[in-house]
């Protein structure tokens, strides 16, 4: 008697997708990068650069698009389905938009390809609709941003910051000055440093709260460059 685990369909995967890179493939197909919340999936979408395709409408660059995959014995899954449920079109109408969404999904493919954390989905969605909310104004919202990202994606990857004790090992002070000490990846006393309690207050929101609400941050420009470079040095990307 056959064995009916062998010739069981496997089921196919339903979920929430933000495309990250699409390829032309043959003549009418595209090899597309998907970042879902089970992590990163690369699929094939089969005629959907034919006219009346029914899948073109849910793969467009920065949105949110519902996807059904078939995934059978090789790692590329066969695209079935895809519905838009948010599309961002302020990215359509700002080139520094552009470049920075498409920074940020460079560096969370890349993030992706080292480690599985269903993060990584929730802090693009989060900075996307972010730029989409805010794109026009001209408050340091980008930086902001910028900065919130930096930290969110080195803690998904599992680099957390530490915002509590100083390079020697001892609390961090209400009244204490610091700097970025790069070589050991945590903050150092210094008489003169410029990163200080509201800075540190600032850090620690951004690594665990949302992108909106470390916007909504009262005096977030006058502290932004301070915490933005320490988002650099920890998350290893430059942004400009």
């Amino acid at each position: 008697m056959k064995n009916s685990n062998s010739t069981r369909r496997q089921p196919d995967l339903r979920t929430e997708a933000i495309v990250l890179r699409r390829t032309d493939y043959g003549e009418a197909d595209r090899i597309l990068q998907l970042l879902t919340p089970k992590g990163k999936r690369s699929v094939i979408a089969r005629g959907v650069r034919k006219e009346k395709s029914k899948l073109a409408g849910g793969i467009e660059l920065f949105s949110v698009s519902e996807v059904v995959i078939h995934e059978g014995r090789t790692e590329l899954g066969i695209l079935t389905s895809a519905r838009l449920l948010e599309y961002y079109d302020a990215f359509v109408k700002d080139i520094e938009l552009i470049e920075m969404g498409g920074m940020m999904m460079r560096s969370v493919s890349a993030r992706a390809e080292q480690v599985e954390s269903p993060e990584f989905y929730k802090i693009l969605k989060q900075s996307l609709r972010v730029m989409q909310k805010y794109a026009g104004e001209k408050s340091r919202w980008k930086d902001i941003l910028r900065a919130w990202w930096g930290i969110n994606l080195a803690r998904a990857s599992g680099e957390d910051i530490n915002l509590h004790f100083d390079t020697d090992g001892e609390k961090l002070l209400a009244d204490g000055r610091y700097y970025w000490d790069e070589e050991q990846a945590a903050l150092a006393k210094a008489g003169m440093g410029r990163i200080g309690v509201d800075h540190i207050k600032m850090m620690r929101l951004m690594a665990s709260g949302s992108a909106e609400l470390s916007l909504k941050v009262q005096g977030a420009d006058k502290l932004i460059d301070e915490v933005l470079y320490v988002a650099r040095c920890i998350e290893k990307v430059t942004f400009i």
